[in-house]
């Protein structure tokens, strides 16, 4: 396994590649390929593993009822999956996690998980900050979904990423269709929202960044 891969990730963040081949040879572990389109964990299913994405893209799923469905978030390479549901009171996974592209993952067992935090503290102390930080998120996520309109989710989205970078030259999150995913609205609508607020001087739309110029009429748009 090449473990130049696993330095992206947020769970071995300071430790050397060398070390996280011992680490690791000392815990059970297995990576698996999936096909584009299946799914990787259910919604409601034991929450026993976890896992980090070393390849392709997945996406947590929020089935209704009804039938209509909540993109909740993308995974890209490196990013840890489950953790929160594995380590909650009720061990169960609280979305579907599908495939968007053939991916690889690389899973391990609740209690393989609890071995590598017990035997390096870096290792627990970037766990802990990774789970505040999905906690964090999670709520930044519910509160871009309660907005109902196009204009209103953009703003917050924008604004959002403003206060976290300190920059008004916001990147798009490396596609217009990812950037339309995670707001749950599709990309042509995002794409004319975003052509009459660039028309009405709010924003100015580059390659590869949106530029925030008037952050005061972005508040107005949320009611702040």
């Amino acid at each position: 396994m090449d473990y130049t891969i696993l330095d992206n990730n947020s769970l071995f963040k300071g430790v050397s590649e060398e070390e996280i081949e011992r680490l690791l040879s000392t815990v059970p572990h297995q990576m698996r390929n999936y096909k584009k389109g299946e799914t990787v964990f259910c919604l409601m299913e034991d929450a026993s593993k976890i896992g980090i994405l070393l390849s392709g893209r997945l996406q947590a799923q929020k089935p209704f009822p009804n039938g209509s469905q909540v993109n909740v978030s993308i995974f890209m390479p490196g990013d840890l999956v489950g953790a929160a549901a594995v380590f909650s009171n009720r061990h169960q996974y609280p979305c579907d996690i599908v495939s968007l592209d053939p991916s690889t993952m690389l899973l391990f067992h609740r209690n393989a998980v609890f071995s590598l935090l017990q035997k390096d503290l870096r290792i627990l102390t970037n766990f802990t900050t990774e789970i505040a930080t999905t906690t964090y998120m999670l709520q930044q996520r519910l509160e871009l979904l309660s907005y109902n309109g196009i204009a209103q989710k953009t703003a917050f989205y924008l604004l959002m990423q403003q206060n976290a970078i300190g920059l008004n030259s916001i990147p798009i999150p490396e596609s217009m269709t990812k950037w339309a995913l995670l707001m749950n609205v599709s990309r042509p609508s995002l794409h004319r929202e975003l052509k009459k607020l660039e028309e009405e001087g709010i924003l100015c739309r580059h390659a590869r960044t949106i530029e925030i110029l008037d952050a005061e009429r972005l508040k107005d748009l949320l009611g702040m």
